[in-house]
């Protein structure tokens, strides 16, 4: 007979998370536990991870939902989960839970060469939003320590400082040397939005994530035809099921899609997203979303095994100081799998 439950757990960023949506000094995390009462040593463990102000699971409503499928997985051995849309972080610690129960291994959802620890994942070094010499200090940091890709959040403080900052890192570092991506979070008007990317393309971006709200399909669409610099949609696939996930692509067709499982509701729906953008010549690769290391391990794993080149943007495993213990580790730009290690 199978059974479930559940804790939540604060976690404490290290230094404050700014983005344009707000500082994060603190998140919670919820982790569903799955076992088989003939086994109760061996757990599936799934992370429902919440962003504030951002994760669609963000509701007062959350706890009482998974109070709700852990009875009735306890009580009617029932898995299906009806509200998915909803509550995709939920989903996806289900999802999660269940594969991770389903292997009979410490908490590995999907072998490969890389639970193994034979090979590495490149990701790029994520630079918080803040002032001049935080966000100097910062892109020192990652660069003593092997990145040759940051990203940098945007979009928060004074755009002319800003500026100065790529301005003083391209100077260093040109575009052979150092991969630059963006992170707006929406916070460009429509108005501005392409004048402030034309001057941001002058220090070789490769990419920028969501420079507007999103829900504008056509400004997205205009800015997607017009800008110089690549634009990849992130928020802006939150909420979009079925039919629409075509539909969202076509009417904006941009360069680029960020898949990040805790916010689109878990692996096989961001595999149908894959599928669409391999189909219409679209670029994407996996983020994750300020998971502890518990979520980080399973979305590591199932990205190695999509087999795509270039950097992902995997790298939260440094952020809290309470993180949990994991056999994740980083090596210069690469994060490694350690199988001796739980």
């Amino acid at each position: 007979m199978f059974k479930s439950d559940y804790e939540k757990k604060t976690f404490y960023f290290k230094q404050p998370a700014g983005t344009s949506r707000g500082t994060l000094h603190r998140k919670n995390s919820w982790f569903i536990h799955l076992w088989d009462d003939a086994n109760p040593l061996h757990k599936g463990i799934g992370e429902c991870s919440i962003l504030p102000g951002l994760s669609p699971d963000d509701t007062d409503r959350l706890e009482s939902e998974i109070q709700q499928v852990c009875e009735q997985i306890n009580r009617y051995q029932n898995f299906e989960f009806t509200n998915a849309h909803q509550f995709p972080a939920l989903n996806f610690a289900l999802d999660m839970a269940g594969k991770d129960l389903a292997m009979d291994s410490d908490h590995v959802l999907f072998p490969s060469s890389f639970t193994r620890g034979d090979k590495g994942i490149p990701i790029n070094g994520l630079i918080w939003m803040g002032d001049f010499s935080f966000m100097t200090r910062q892109v020192t940091d990652k660069l003593n320590n092997g990145f040759r890709c940051l990203k940098m959040k945007v979009g928060a403080i004074d755009f002319e400082e800003e500026l100065n900052i790529l301005r003083k890192l391209r100077h260093q570092f040109p575009a052979g040397e150092l991969e630059l991506r963006l992170d707006a979070n929406g916070a460009f008007s429509v108005t501005n939005a392409l004048e402030k990317l034309k001057k941001l393309s002058e220090f070789n971006i490769h990419s920028i994530e969501q420079p507007i709200q999103p829900r504008q399909p056509e400004k997205m669409n205009e800015l997607c035809q017009l800008s110089p610099i690549p634009i990849a949609l992130d928020e802006e696939l939150i909420f979009v099921y079925g039919d629409k996930k075509r539909k969202l692509l076509e009417e904006i067709q941009p360069r680029i899609i960020i898949l990040k499982p805790s916010l689109l509701g878990g692996f096989d729906h961001c595999e149908e997203w894959i599928d669409l953008a391999h189909e219409m010549n679209i670029d994407w690769w996996i983020t994750s979303a300020l998971e502890s290391n518990v979520g980080l391990n399973a979305i590591a794993q199932w990205t190695c095994l999509l087999n795509k080149e270039g950097y992902h943007g995997l790298g939260t495993g440094q952020l809290f100081t309470n993180n949990t213990e994991s056999p994740l580790y980083l090596k210069g730009e690469y994060l490694y799998f350690n199988p001796n290690k739980s």
